[in-house]
This record gives structure tokens, C-alpha cells and sequence, in this order.
């Protein structure tokens, strides 16, 4: 499995995002071949984290591009800043 995981700083307005997320950013994630599961993470104090999980590298390449489109398209006013993105093979799980 792999992993994309992405951290967004100085987020204007978290209850937002999450609902803009919620209704148009996961039934993307869930078209994406090899789709796993999906998290978007109020970590607080203007910090959200997404975590897409895939059952191959392309898949998680993918989401990785899905989201830039969907951020600069729906969300930049509410995630001004860039990611923190992070990808990789899973090599331990519980």
C-alpha cells in the first residue's frame, strides 16, 4: 500500500474546508483506482492534514495531483498556503 500525506498551515476557516472537502474533494478520491481510504485532519490552530491511502504508487501519485487541481480550483482562499507533501510505501501497519 501507499500513503499521500499532505499539511496545510494558516487555514482562514477549518469548518469550511472540512465541508468543501467532504462534499467535492472525497468522491474524487474515491474514483481514483485503488483507492483505500481517505482523512482530512483538523489538527488545529490552522493546521488540516490529509491522508490518502492506495493500494499501489499510481494511485497515490494521482491523489496527489487531484488535490493541487481541487485546492487551487475550490479551496485557495481557505488554504493559502502550500502543502507539505509526503509520499510513500506503507512498511508497517497494524
Amino acid at each position: 500500500m501507499y500513503v499521500a500525506v499532505r499539511r496545510y498551515e494558516g487555514v482562514t476557516d477549518p469548518a469550511e474546508a472540512a465541508r468543501l472537502v467532504n462534499e467535492g474533494f472525497v468522491p474524487l478520491m474515491r474514483q481514483v483506482p485503488g483507492f483505500v481510504a481517505y482523512y482530512w485532519v483538523d489538527a488545529g490552530d490552522g493546521v488540516m492534514v490529509s491522508t490518502s491511502v492506495f493500494q499501489d504508487r499510481a494511485g497515490a501519485e494521482e491523489s496527489i495531483s487531484r488535490a493541487a487541481d481541487f485546492v487551487r480550483d475550490n479551496l485557495a482562499s481557505l488554504l493559502p498556503n502550500p502543502p507539505e507533501v509526503m509520499a510513500g510505501e506503507v512498511v508497517a501497519s497494524a
